[in-house]
């Protein structure tokens, strides 16, 4: 399991962050029969560890198991969070990593591909925050699709 870290630990990089660029990772993608998205313990833990990589730092985690055996697994991280949906009857699992401040949002998705086996994966990055919102909706929609 991940190593959990009080909050208070991170208010000096929480105001860094406030300043920081912000940006919404979004993945699509199948998973292979031997992926460990089917296990929630070794999900957690590839997940933490794909966090740590990008030298982020988890809070907290929380996890539910559906009836199906899908499972939605959310990491609160001091960065902001990243989340997981599966659906084991359509082998899809879908991520979204919200990042801010010095997490490096590219490389943990990079690791959660790799450590989770997923194939026909598809990455979608969208600049979040106040100074995105400030501009015009055309260059809005420019920045949200050239983005990743």
């Amino acid at each position: 399991m991940p190593v959990i870290e009080p909050a208070s630990r991170y208010s000096e990089l929480r105001r860094q962050e406030a300043v920081s660029p912000k940006v919404l990772f979004a993945v699509d993608a199948r998973c292979v029969p031997d992926s460990p998205v089917h296990d929630v313990a070794e999900l957690t833990a590839v997940t933490a560890a794909a966090v740590e990589v990008g030298s982020g730092h988890v809070l907290d985690t929380s996890h539910v198991i559906f009836p199906n055996g899908a499972i939605t697994l959310v990491l609160i991280l001091a960065e902001s969070h990243l989340s997981i949906h599966t659906w084991p009857e359509e082998n899809m699992v879908a991520i979204d990593l919200f990042s801010c401040g010095k997490i490096d949002g590219a490389l943990v998705i990079d690791h959660l591909i790799r450590g989770l086996r997923l194939e026909s994966v598809t990455i979608s990055q969208l600049p979040r925050g106040v100074e995105v919102s400030r501009l015009p909706a055309a260059d809005r929609r420019a920045r949200s699709s050239t983005a990743g």
